[in-house]
Parts: C-alpha cells; sequence; structure tokens
C-alpha cells in the first residue's frame, strides 16, 4: 500500500542520513526484511493464489505459499529478480541515485560499489530509471502546457550525423505562477495521431491545454479538452515568455542530458532518461532524501522484471 508522505517519518520509515543507511542495511538479511514489508506492509499475499496467509520459509530467502504450495521470494516478480548482485548495493546504488541532484552515471554506480563489469552498473540504473515510473500514477490536470522538442542532435564537429530525437512535453501550470508535474514521451514523429494519444494518455478529460498555432493540436477542442492557442508567428512576443512552462523544461532537460551525460544517449534507452527526469524534476521540492529513497524502493517491487535484452530493446 502506498503510504502518504505526510504519514512517513524520518527515522522510522526510511533512513534519515547515511549513517543510519549504513546501520540499517548492515547486511541482506536487513535487506530482505525491509523489501518485505514494503511489498507486503500488511502481511504475506501469495502472488500466485492471492491468499493473504504467513507463508512457510524455506532455505535459500524462499517463501511458500500455505494454501497452493507455490514457492516464492521477496524479489521474485519484481526488478530484483535473479539479480547476482547482493541487494546491499542495490539499496546503496538507490540512496546514492536519490540523493545526487543531478543524477549519476554508470561509471559512478560501477566505482561507488567496485562493480568489477560497466555493463553491470549501466544495468541496474536502466532498472532503476524504469520503476521510477509509477504506470497507476494520476494524470495531469488543470491548465496544462503541451509541446514538442527535439533532444540529441550534433553536439561536436566529430557528430554530423547525430540524429535529434522528438519529446513531447506536458506539464501543469500552478495559477498565478508556479509549475506543477511534467510528463515526457520520446515519439518518431510530431504526428497528429501521436501528439492525441499523448495528451489522452496523460491529461485528464475536461482540463484545459495550451498549445502553439500547429494543426496537430487542431482536434484538442473535441477530445473533452478545451484549448488555449497561441500562435507565436510573426508575435513580437517570444515563445518562451508565452509559454513558459514546456519551454523551461525542455531547456533543462538538453541541460541534464548534457551535464549529466554529455548528451551521450541513443534512441532506445532516451526512455529510461526521460523517466528519471520526470521522477527528479516532479519530486524536485522534496525536503528528504531519504524519502525519495523510499519512494523509488518501494515503486521497485511493484514494478515486473527487466531482462537486460529488455533494455536494449525497450
Amino acid at each position: 500500500m502506498n503510504k502518504k508522505s505526510s504519514s512517513l517519518t524520518a527515522g522510522i520509515d526510511y533512513p534519515k542520513n547515511w549513517s543510519q543507511f549504513v546501520d540499517w542495511f548492515h547486511d541482506e538479511q536487513a535487506c530482505r526484511d525491509y523489501l518485505y514489508a514494503l511489498r507486503w506492509p500488511n502481511g504475506f499475499i501469495c502472488p500466485n493464489c492471492l491468499v493473504h496467509n504467513v507463508p512457510y520459509t524455506l532455505p535459500k530467502n524462499k517463501l511458500k505459499c500455505v494454501q497452493c504450495r507455490k514457492q516464492t521470494s521477496v524479489t521474485a516478480g519484481t526488478i530484483f529478480e535473479k539479480t547476482r548482485t547482493p541487494l546491499k548495493e542495490w539499496f546503496a546504488a538507490i540512496w546514492y541515485l536519490t540523493n545526487q541532484k543531478n543524477g549519476v552515471s554508470a561509471l559512478g554506480i560501477q566505482r561507488l560499489l567496485g562493480l568489477g563489469s560497466y555493463q553491470t552498473a549501466w544495468a541496474i540504473l536502466h532498472r532503476l530509471r524504469y520503476a521510477m515510473i509509477n504506470p497507476e500514477r494520476d494524470k495531469l490536470s488543470g491548465l496544462v502546457e503541451v509541446d514538442e522538442t527535439f533532444v540529441g542532435g550534433v553536439v561536436d564537429i566529430n557528430q554530423q550525423d547525430k540524429k535529434k530525437f522528438v519529446v513531447l512535453v506536458a506539464i501543469e501550470l500552478i495559477e498565478p505562477k508556479g509549475f506543477g508535474r511534467i510528463r515526457l514521451r520520446q515519439v518518431d514523429k510530431a504526428t497528429k495521431n501521436n501528439v492525441e494519444q499523448f495528451i489522452t494518455d496523460v491529461i485528464e478529460p475536461n482540463s484545459r491545454i495550451h498549445t502553439d498555432g500547429s494543426a496537430i493540436y487542431g482536434s484538442v477542442d473535441n477530445m473533452g479538452y478545451s484549448r488555449k492557442k497561441t500562435v507565436h508567428l510573426g508575435s513580437n512576443i517570444p515563445a518562451h515568455e508565452t509559454m513558459p512552462g514546456v519551454h523551461r523544461v525542455a531547456s533543462l532537460l538538453k541541460r541534464w542530458l548534457l551535464g549529466t551525460y554529455q548528451g551521450a544517449v541513443q534512441s532506445k534507452q532516451l526512455d529510461y532518461y526521460l523517466d528519471e527526469y520526470t521522477f527528479r524534476f516532479n519530486r524536485r521540492k522534496s525536503r528528504s532524501r531519504g524519502l525519495l529513497f523510499y519512494r523509488l524502493l518501494e515503486q521497485s517491487v511493484t514494478t515486473k522484471p527487466l531482462t537486460y535484452k529488455d533494455i536494449k530493446t525497450r
């Protein structure tokens, strides 16, 4: 059960600092116990028959349902399934990832954990980025700006053929001033169909959508939304002033990708980076890094396993 942040307490529900983190998660059993409480806060529920009971405990950290006799484990069916990396190292990676304001690279995780393989660190980070997005999250609402931007492209004279990727951006505006949550999505092209699907997926009906004058947004009024249209062509007012939200997000996203990952992002993995940026932006006002650690770990135990092949081909 996803607890409200207001009901969670630093030092009780999650570590409040690094010293406490080290004290809490000193061995694999401590990590498994914490995952168990996160996954089954009201007691074990068999993933197979959904019966609520106390399981048998078997060797090698296996759990056996007393009803259907199916064996499972606290990591089965989660982002940690079949991992060869100790949970202590996973926890350290999650703490480090959520405590770094601008993100971390796979090389940084490799050095931090002392991993022998860069690929292992790379896969860990991508799995955690995948877990950052809750598919059941609430849609955006109120006044929402929507636009498209380009990510990637030429960053030096030796990369003349580097392709730009199209990213759709939606951001809530908080009146009279301020920004709310965002949603990002990579698409092959900024077409009418792609934009309509994006809007339907991420914005609540009856919201007011602010767009530019592009024809790809022409059907918004017929989709259960009201549209505020601003035509930039020929206007004396810069686009970043009339639609400040989407332009701010696009600018910060590009700067973040360039600064943290040197712009070295491929199309197949861009979705993972967009997930991470969305997670960070939407929690930018969080005063507790420990709470971010808790939230990502909580989502990790409800996220289905992701194989290395899945990461390469997502």
